[in-house]
């Protein structure tokens, strides 16, 4: 245990621990010292706190490697700059259009979008409506003396009403439900991409490929018989439906640190990525010695020399200069003269 302990990444772990404590305090004042918290939601809670455990430690592991770690810390900089507005207001429009939706996949196949947008509409809607149930922040209550009414409690305090029956109320009960089909077709279109793609199906695994869309298939489905139990059966397997149900979705929460939707934290780094690219050119580009071409932003290659120094490679070259100064095409053209150069020395230009 000791020699496991000393492999983890402290920094990582004290802010996980933190952010774990931090989530459980906000249950705890938002359920009103779990007064408006359902006991029966306690599996799905201790899975998400581990989730948010997970999750915070490799974001935090990830974000230490110096690559990363620079990016961050420039994307911060040039974010709180004097272009702080322009490039706030860039961020919210890429956080719309690449982010919720997804359209970054639509340059690479219409039918690939549309997969991928149900697949996160239906996961986020989804989480938005779980979250703030299994902690407790939204409570429903029916309104005393009144059976068909139902009072909806926002961290405790009265947020509206409405009467069973109405729009609202389908609405409010049947959101997960959209959200399961959303996410079961979704997951339906990028199995049939898996199935049918050369390329996919040479490199794809199990585990990184095949486990989450199995997953998300095995939570939707299960939930939507949740609501067929109560809608026609009359309760009759909810316990076994719940039950099954409630594994998928801890097994999910569980794994989720450490499968391929990680990414989907990783993504909102994209954010950052995109002001250092802008910014990197409003500051100038970078010319290859060798081709007298522009190739990459000034800013990209003095911040590359520092990281590769960092992880301990030196480029630099005895007349001051460094080896990243060149483009692709004049690394490539470089090489080719030193080998040249020395085949000539050698007394032989071929064997």
């Amino acid at each position: 245990m000791y020699r496991l302990f000393k492999t983890l990444n402290r920094l990582a772990l004290i802010k996980a621990t933190i952010a774990a404590v931090l989530t459980i305090i906000l249950v705890l004042i938002g359920s009103r010292n779990l007064q408006n918290f359902d006991p029966a939601l306690i599996a799905y809670l201790i899975g998400t706190v581990f989730a948010i455990f997970g999750i915070a430690y490799r974001y935090s592991v990830w974000i230490q490697r110096p690559p990363t770690k620079l990016y961050w810390r420039r994307s911060m900089q040039f974010l709180f700059s004097r272009y702080f507005f322009p490039y706030l207001w860039r961020s919210i429009k890429l956080f719309f259009r690449n982010i919720l939706f997804q359209r970054f996949i639509a340059y690479r196949s219409r039918t690939r979008w549309i997969g991928h947008f149900l697949l996160a509409t239906g996961c986020l809607i989804a989480f938005a409506i779980t979250v703030p149930l299994t902690f407790g922040w939204i409570h429903f209550v029916l309104k005393p003396g009144d059976e068909t009414t139902y009072y909806a409690l926002l961290f405790g305090f009265e947020a509206g009403s409405f009467s069973l029956g109405s729009p609202i109320a389908f609405i409010a009960f049947h959101g997960l439900v959209w959200c399961s089909v959303l996410v079961t077709i979704g997951a339906i279109m990028m199995m049939n991409r898996r199935f049918t793609d050369g390329g996919l199906i040479a490199t794809q695994s199990f585990e990184n490929d095949w486990l989450p869309l199995i997953l998300l298939i095995a939570i939707s489905v299960t939930g939507l018989g949740i609501s067929y139990d109560y809608t026609f059966l009359e309760g009759k397997t909810y316990q076994f439906m719940a039950v099954t149900h409630a594994i998928t979705v801890i097994l999910f929460l569980v794994w989720l640190p450490f499968g391929k939707f990680f990414h989907i934290y990783q993504r909102l780094a994209q954010l950052g990525a995109n002001l250092y690219k802008t910014e990197g050119k409003r500051r100038g580009m970078a010319t290859c010695p060798h081709t007298k071409k522009e190739f990459a932003t000034q800013t990209h290659i003095n911040d590359l020399k520092v990281v590769s120094k960092d992880l301990g490679f030196n480029y630099d070259k005895q007349d001051g200069t460094n080896h990243m100064d060149l483009s692709p095409e004049g690394k490539r053209s470089a090489l080719a003269m030193a080998h040249l150069k020395a085949r000539k020395e050698g007394g032989k230009l071929f064997g």
